[in-house]
């Protein structure tokens, strides 16, 4: 490659723990040319975001850097900080995953994307202020004259990622960095948000290093591709060869890790297990003395629902759409209306103390496994909580026992039990949530996003996990997500929700091959739609 404007070389990271050396990064090499959008990708601890915020001088005060990361003719590794400064934030900028993170909570997003402009481009605040309406505009933000003066936590999702673009574009820079920016995203804001980028770097013509474990979207959206894996770039090439006759196993097992298969629905004389009728959650927001009246939302807004046993129920639709209302609603554990039925019993109106016989038969599993699991318990502990209140009469023994089998029955170590969560992968956790709820014996598992925070090959375990569950037990499901090509593998009917309704549902295949609603029609364009661009698609056939 001639002239590239970033181009790193041996690039080496490392981090000093307690244990010892962490070897991060391997002699990473690669180059970007100007226009040019380079993928990175692999999977979680490979290395990927390490070797960008090495060349951005963003480690960790425990971390050592060596090798070369060079922009233009300017070296980076060891620049002073101060040099440094006058570069990143200006001619190389970067896009986290978490928005939210990134964001200071307390000041308006209009300050925060000015503050670019007035430290690199010496603007004062009202030019400021109007190239940051203008930016906002630019990357789709409606209203931007009044947006300018809102809080991180007022933005939707989306909104707050074309914020973080908006800062990363302010001083138009040569390279943007994008680590991550689209994976909490529902499928139709991450089309928008990839179109975005797209177009802005057509118009600007600057260079893109996108870091992800989504290979359908590097499919899409980027020029080269390189590989990485325990801190070394395996495979590097074009997206179209790459994807047509990868050379290395590892990214031949990446690419064979999109969940596959088609469940096959119970049979017709399946019994009714749970079912909602005129489901209906309304939440109050705000009110008081000087805010006004308080505005409703209606969450979840007549929904009738019945799963049977042995079936997989997916239900979609973007955030705030009412679908993880209505699992919690199913359960009892956010308070409606309508009539909710499990097997014969009517629990619309159960109090807690008389839900408690039912609460092992209706388990939920959540997205965040790190978030829900206490890290004050092991994982033993963790798993055989439920046993404490469902079956005080074992013994510690037998509870010790039935951990063992449970935690064999996921695919973990049971000799690993004594264990903290911390010391487990994303992928281990979800797995000890799993049989902290299978444990129980239930019949219906609400699982809420349980994958969207996986690596495509974890998620392809984690799907094979619950199918090999199912019908080992007879378990029934209803599976919350907005990654179509999971709910596709495993659900075998569907529901569509949009603002706390439902606007769709049927058979899996019926949804996903002919979708009768444009909001479904939408769903599927954004998650299917571009799955392989043109011009790849020929390379590939």
């Amino acid at each position: 490659m001639t002239d590239p404007v970033l181009s790193v070389s041996g690039l080496d990271v490392r981090f000093a723990t307690p244990d010892g050396d962490v070897h991060a990064v391997k002699g990473v090499s690669l180059q970007v040319a100007r226009g040019e959008t380079v993928a990175i990708v692999g999977e979680s601890g490979s290395g990927k975001s390490q070797t960008m915020m090495a060349v951005m001088g963003l480690l960790a005060s425990n971390g050592r850097v060596a090798g070369s990361a060079r922009y233009r003719d300017q070296e980076l590794v060891g620049l002073p900080l101060k040099r440094l400064n006058t570069i990143r934030g200006s001619r190389i900028t970067m896009i986290f995953q978490e928005p939210m993170t990134s964001l200071d909570p307390l000041y308006r997003v209009g300050r925060q994307i000015a503050e670019p402009l007035i430290h690199h481009r010496g603007l004062g605040r009202r030019q400021a202020r109007a190239r940051v309406v203008e930016l906002l505009r630019l990357v789709g933000i409606p209203e931007p004259e009044r947006r300018v003066d809102s809080y991180p936590h007022e933005l939707s999702g989306g909104q707050r990622q074309r914020v973080m673009i908006a800062m990363a574009l302010a001083c138009e820079p040569d390279v943007l960095i994008a680590d991550e920016p689209t994976t909490a995203l529902d499928v139709t804001i991450q089309a928008q948000i990839l179109d975005l980028l797209a177009d802005l770097k057509a118009r600007l013509g600057m260079a893109i290093v996108f870091i992800t474990h989504d290979l359908g979207i590097v499919r899409r959206f980027a020029d080269r591709v390189y590989v990485m894996k325990s801190g070394e770039v395996v495979e590097e090439g074009p997206v179209g060869r790459l994807f047509a006759a990868p050379a290395h196993a590892y990214t031949r097992m990446l690419l064979a890790a999109e969940p596959t298969g088609r469940k096959e629905p119970p049979p017709d004389t399946a019994p009714v297990l749970l079912e909602g009728r005129n489901v209906k959650v309304g939440f109050r927001l705000g009110g008081g003395f000087l805010a006004g009246p308080p505005i409703e939302i209606n969450a979840v807004d007549g929904v009738t629902v019945r799963l049977v046993r042995g079936q997989t129920i997916g239900i979609v639709g973007e955030s705030g759409s009412g679908k993880s209302t209505l699992g919690r609603a199913l359960l009892r554990l956010n308070h409606g209306t309508g009539q909710i039925r499990f097997e014969h019993h009517d629990i619309s109106r159960a109090d807690r103390r008389e839900m408690r016989r039912y609460r092992r038969e209706l388990q939920l599993v959540f997205q965040d496994p790190f978030g829900s699991l206490s890290p004050r318990l092991t994982v033993g502990q963790i798993i055989t909580e439920g046993l404490l209140v469902h079956e005080p009469r074992l013994t510690r023994a037998d509870r010790d026992r039935r951990a063992v089998e449970a935690m064999r029955e996921v695919g973990l170590d049971p000799a690993t039990r004594n264990r903290y969560p911390h010391e487990f992968s994303g992928g281990q956790r979800q797995r000890i949530a799993i049989a902290r709820a299978i444990i129980l014996k239930p019949k219906v598992v609400v699982l809420d996003e349980p994958t969207s925070a996986l690596d495509r090959s974890v998620q392809k375990q984690i799907v094979d996990l619950l199918r090999d569950l199912q019908a080992r037990h007879g378990l029934s499901y209803l599976f919350i997500s907005h990654d179509l090509a999971v709910v596709r593998a495993l659900a075998d009917h569907i529901l569509v929700m949009k603002a706390g309704r439902v606007v769709e549902e049927g058979p899996t295949d019926a949804i996903f091959d002919a979708p009768r609603h444009p909001y479904t029609q939408a769903l599927m364009s954004a998650a299917l739609g571009h799955a392989t661009r043109p011009d790849t698609a020929h390379a590939a056939g």
